[in-house]
């Protein structure tokens, strides 16, 4: 079993199989103490919804923006629109994967909460990563790195057509 490397990592009382890691490339991020199987609940958190207005005008000038998430709403006359909210427990300490997020989320907008599950076998010492989506607020570690302008065209040389 995998414990925290660094004094300064954070064991979790309520998650004891998981740990946040203080100095990770990525910042902060949480980590598995021991396999954690598919499908397996990692943690229901509560969520606290941010007025639109709020947002524009306080929250999108704050660092607290890099930690919200879309949330649907409905206003007072019907029209669904999207708002911010703050995912309260381990949901906003979850790093963001391009590609290989181990991690997934569902929105329970009735309850305001939001379910985490494996979404594969996750083993000892891995990171619990989940996808942001596509419009990201930051430079993506993970994102495949292109080749260089003269790899990319000799690649395309080597192309035989028949």
């Amino acid at each position: 079993m995998a414990t925290p490397s660094n004094k300064l990592d954070i064991p979790l009382q309520r998650c004891p199989d998981l740990y946040i890691k203080v100095c990770t490339p990525k910042g902060r991020g949480v980590y598995a103490t021991k396999t954690i199987p598919a499908k397996t609940v990692i943690d229901v958190c509560p969520v606290l919804v941010l007025g639109v207005e709020e947002n524009k005008s306080h929250i999108e000038h704050t660092s607290l923006f890099h930690y919200t998430y879309n949330w649907p709403i409905t206003d007072f006359d019907g029209n669904k629109q999207v708002a911010q909210a703050v995912i309260l427990g381990l949901g906003s300490m979850f790093n963001h994967s391009t590609q290989d997020q181990n991690v997934v989320w569902e929105r329970d907008p009735e309850r305001l909460i939001i379910t985490y599950r494996a979404l594969r076998d996750i083993p000892v010492g891995e990171e619990l990563c989940i996808s942001y989506g596509s419009h990201l607020t930051f430079k993506d570690a993970d994102a495949p790195v292109a080749p260089p302008p003269e790899e990319e065209l000799e690649m395309f040389n080597q192309i035989q057509f028949d």
